[in-house]
């Protein structure tokens, strides 16, 4: 037995020794081959300066938990023995190793949880506070600068609330202990111990309501039941809030000596006094706050809080970039549309978008992928200069999806040596469709064809849940499909992690693939393309920026393909300022482009703000990470992201108002307008647009958005973001009188309801199944006027049914006109305007405007809609029955073509039923 014994001990330490290397071993292996991957991609000195700082910070968490763990076990082991008859205590207490031991334990497990706590959740705060650059700007109130709640607060909150939570979890420990056999009362040591615990807790709980005034800039709680109308300091907090902070600092360390002494002297109910009266004092402050909020604040609010008011105005201003907002007035005119106007404005006529991103991803998909295992995730909109000419387009990278392979073909090494990549884009206009309704390309094939010339289509790095693949084995890749065929072709680049050497054990252990290190199709030249997905590659070198949902590709000058993704910072510590969110954020900017090359995965972080001090902060800690030069290949495709603006525009909507009276009522509150889309009305989104400013002689790409007013459907004003050139990031709003009606989108679009012979038409092709797709409504400011475009577009009900865009409605004043094309219907518009017809006059047969004769009987016929004469119909409501039922017959015979796919019989027929409609 005694062997057995000594042979379990044996194995019982060898296994865990055993357990404990593999743990070591894992965390090691995952660090060695995370940095030989960042050191790949020339940021090495990225993941060493975030590691380093881990471990320094788990170090200090470790050695500071263990310690004060290893203490006060200690202490409570100490107070026993010298309490207690060595005969009165478990046989345990008195095998000194064996407690050193459990002692030892137990440290090094708080320990461990301390470590992973602190650098876990510290490194940044710490790297932050060691490089932060200042704001060069103060609050009214403390005058500290801006850095101070963005740095150095938050670092202080962190390091404090961390070291109390373990303090009351040891003092929690301490009262456990201590209660055996009243400890408390009778041993000076377990005394000494709660004492000091207990004066430790007051300590930290008063540096914790030290730092609660300078909290009260972050937010518009005034108590747990209130809000301000101030967002950061207001009149209760100056009344209240700050004074009861420093009474509770005080009272927590009074407190705290209060119970020492009462420890002392055995007294209990003297122990529980200031611990109810600390409680009583929280209670009365937050019932003082409420009071002062109630009964001096509400009724006189705007008074009390006027001065607060203006800080909450400035800054928030300030922090949203809306200060140096330019400002016009539009006259929203609706008597100058002419041809001078039209050719003045040539530009953005052409660039009008007819097409709608949402719908054109269906069409793309079915169009230009060819085959099962290709994709598009997303279609982008931006702009070319493409013979010479400034065009706005869409554009959509084909992606591949090994998901989609045929089963017999998803082999591991069809999935890891041979299917690789996507392969190319497709490109079309925004503004021209084909006869059939589909989208008219640019670019478009494979291998790529078109106004682009296209020198490396091939897409390693997307938007697609990619898995590690090897490139330069053995096995050819699989390039593009042609005909019945398939060509092949090698990787021409040297990125990648090289699989020779200790590196192909390292990575088959981390891609847990024995494969990788047995098969002979990988040679000494093979390389790894890991973290194949742009937002897990970018968020694994700079896990510390946000990243827009919405990356794009862009074709470069040299004819390869690139991802551009927006990179956030954001914070909730910008004094007086409103969040955004929920959670407090109340500072984002976009200053920094992240490109990542589709070929190579070679990722760039461009700097756009280089006096943005968070930006600044993070150059100071990683030096290596950005890059400053930007190419302008680069930087001709740079946009202004639509999350932030639209985040400010929302702001703008209140923070236009610079009146602090009208401010404080919210008076002239502006908000985002609705649009239809199929058959629901969702607010309208941000859109890009090309077009010509007033003030300026050049058309350029503008993201915009429009404003109505409160509760209102008129248009009151839009904002504006210029994208190009060193005008990238202005931002402007033009605002229409508010004496004068100037329709907004969904004024616009009820309109479209409530036409007649528009909406008859809508309902007809609504019939049979099909469904009609309301396209993005445009608002289009030209010069001093403003024309409105929304594209319609009929789906079957048929599952590989593409939706096409068939007609164009164009309004213009009170004037609205829905053609099959865009041109047609601003030509009609055009003619009514020059005309001088009004809406509710039928044109005659010469062009000029009347009103039908009210005295005009049946037999002197009518005047249809351009102006031709018709000819009574002897028996009108037969000839309505035989012209229902053609048309109800050629549009059966339409849905059968669109059912089989015979697009163009489907658009001939079509043409043949707008003929009869017309």
């Amino acid at each position: 037995m005694k062997k057995m014994k000594k042979i379990g001990n044996r194995t019982g330490i060898i296994l865990g020794i055993i357990f404990i290397l593999f743990i070591l071993g894992t965390i090691g292996l995952k660090w060695v081959t995370e940095y030989i991957w960042m050191d790949s991609l020339d940021f090495g000195s990225v993941f060493t300066t975030i590691f380093t700082t881990k471990l320094m910070l788990g170090v200090i968490g470790f050695v500071l938990f263990a310690v004060i763990t290893y203490i006060t076990l200690f202490w409570i082991r100490r107070a026993y023995t010298t309490h207690f008859d060595a005969h009165q205590l478990p046989p345990i207490f008195n095998q000194k190793k064996v407690m050193n031991w459990i002692i030892a334990g137990a440290s090094l497990f708080i320990g461990l949880i301390g470590s992973l706590t602190v650098q876990g959740i510290g490194w940044e705060p710490a790297l932050k506070i060691m490089n932060y650059v200042s704001f060069d700007t103060t609050d009214p109130f403390f005058n500290m600068d801006i850095s101070f709640y963005m740095y150095i607060l938050p670092f202080l909150q962190f390091v404090i609330s961390l070291l109390l939570s373990l303090s009351i979890f040891i003092l929690i420990a301490e009262i456990g202990a201590y209660s055996v056999f009243h400890m408390y009362r009778m041993s000076k040591t377990a005394q000494a111990h709660l004492g000091f615990t207990v004066l430790v807790v007051g300590v930290l709980l008063a540096l914790t309501h030290l730092l609660e005034p300078y909290g009260t800039l972050l937010t518009n709680q005034v108590n747990l039941f209130q809000e301000s109308v101030v967002h950061g300091l207001s009149y209760t907090d100056r009344m209240i809030n700050i004074p009861v902070a420093y009474v509770l600092a005080a009272a927590a360390v009074i407190g705290a000596v209060w119970m020492i002494i009462a420890l002392r002297k055995g007294n209990l109910n003297a122990i529980a006094k200031p611990v109810i009266l600390y409680f009583a004092l929280i209670i009365l402050g937050q019932g003082a706050s409420v009071v002062v909020q109630n009964f001096v604040v509400s009724p006189n609010e705007f008074n009390r809080e006027a001065p607060y008011l203006q800080h909450n105005l400035d800054f928030t201003r300030v922090a949203y970039d809306l200060e140096n907002m330019e400002e016009q007035e539009h006259p929203g005119n609706v008597e100058s549309l002419d041809e001078d106007l039209i050719e003045r404005n040539s530009l953005t006529i052409d660039n009008v978008r007819i097409n709608d991103s949402r719908p054109l991803l269906d069409v793309y998909n079915q169009l230009q992928t060819f085959r099962t295992y290709y994709e598009f995730n997303d279609i982008d909109i931006d702009r070319y200069e493409i013979d010479g000419e400034y065009q706005q387009v869409f554009i959509g990278a084909r992606e591949l999806n090994t998901v989609d392979l045929p089963e017999q073909a998803q082999t591991w090494v069809n999935q890891n040596l041979r299917y690789t990549h996507g392969y190319g884009i497709a490109m079309s206009q925004v503004n021209d469709v084909t006869s059939q309704g589909q989208p008219q390309y640019m670019v478009r094939n494979l291998p790529p064809q078109g106004v682009i010339d296209i020198n490396r289509p091939q897409i390693y790095f997307g938007e697609e849940d990619y898995n590690s693949v090897i490139v330069d084995s053995e096995v050819d890749e699989f390039d593009y499909p042609s005909g019945d065929q398939n060509v092949t072709t090698r990787y021409e680049e040297e990125a990648g992690i090289s699989l020779s050497g200790l590196n192909r054990l390292l990575f088959a252990i981390d891609e847990g693939s024995f494969r990788i290190l047995v098969s002979g199709q990988i040679n000494g030249d093979s390389k790894l393309l890991q973290t194949r997905n742009i937002m897990d590659r970018v968020n694994r070198i700079a896990p510390f920026f946000e990243y827009d949902e919405d990356p794009y590709i862009f074709v470069r000058e040299d004819g390869s393909l690139a991802w551009m993704l927006d990179a956030y910072l954001s914070e909730e510590g910008y004094p007086y300022a409103e969040s955004y969110q929920d959670g407090g954020k109340n500072y984002i900017k976009n200053p920094v482009k992240v490109v990542i090359d589709a070929y190579t995965g070679e990722v760039n972080f461009y700097i756009t703000e280089p006096d943005e001090p968070l930006v600044q902060t993070y150059y100071s800690m990683f030096p290596d990470l950005f890059t400053e030069e930007i190419p302008e290949d680069v930087r001709d495709h740079f946009r202004y992201p639509e999350r932030l603006f639209k985040i400010e525009s929302a702001m703008y909507g209140t923070y236009h108002m610079t009146n602090l009276e009208l401010f404080y009522n919210r008076e002239d509150f502006w908000q985002f307008p609705t649009e239809r889309y199929y058959s629901e009305d969702i607010v309208m989104d941000p859109y890009y647009m090309t077009m010509k400013l007033p003030e300026y002689d050049e058309e350029e790409f503008i993201l915009m958005m429009p404003y109505t007013p409160r509760n209102r459907q008129n248009m009151i004003a839009w904002m504006g973001v210029r994208n190009d050139g060193e005008n990238y990031g202005e931002k402007f709003v033009y605002r229409f009188p508010k004496q004068e009606n100037v329709y907004g989108p969904q004024q616009i679009e009820n309109r479209i309801n409530q036409d007649s012979v528009i909406s008859q038409e809508l309902n007809l092709w609504s019939q049979g199944g099909s469904s009609v797709i309301r396209g993005n409504l445009l608002a289009i400011p030209i010069e001093d006027t403003v024309l409105y475009v929304e594209p319609i577009y009929i789906e079957s009900s048929n599952e590989t049914s593409l939706p096409e865009v068939k007609q164009v409605v164009v309004a213009y004043g009170d004037h609205i006109a829905m053609e099959a094309t865009f041109e047609e219907a601003l030509e009609e518009i055009l003619r009514r305007v020059e005309l001088g017809i009004k809406p509710e006059e039928i044109p005659t047969e010469d062009g000029e405007g009347a009103l039908p004769d009210e005295g005009a009987t049946e037999d002197e016929g009518t005047v249809d809609e351009e102006g031709q004469s018709e000819e009574p119909d002897t028996d009108p409501i037969l000839g309505a029955d035989e012209a229902l039922q053609e048309l109800s017959s050629l549009f059966d015979q339409y849905q059968e073509a669109l059912s089989s796919g015979d697009w163009q019989k489907a658009g001939e027929l079509m043409t043949e039923i707008e003929q009869m409609l017309e």
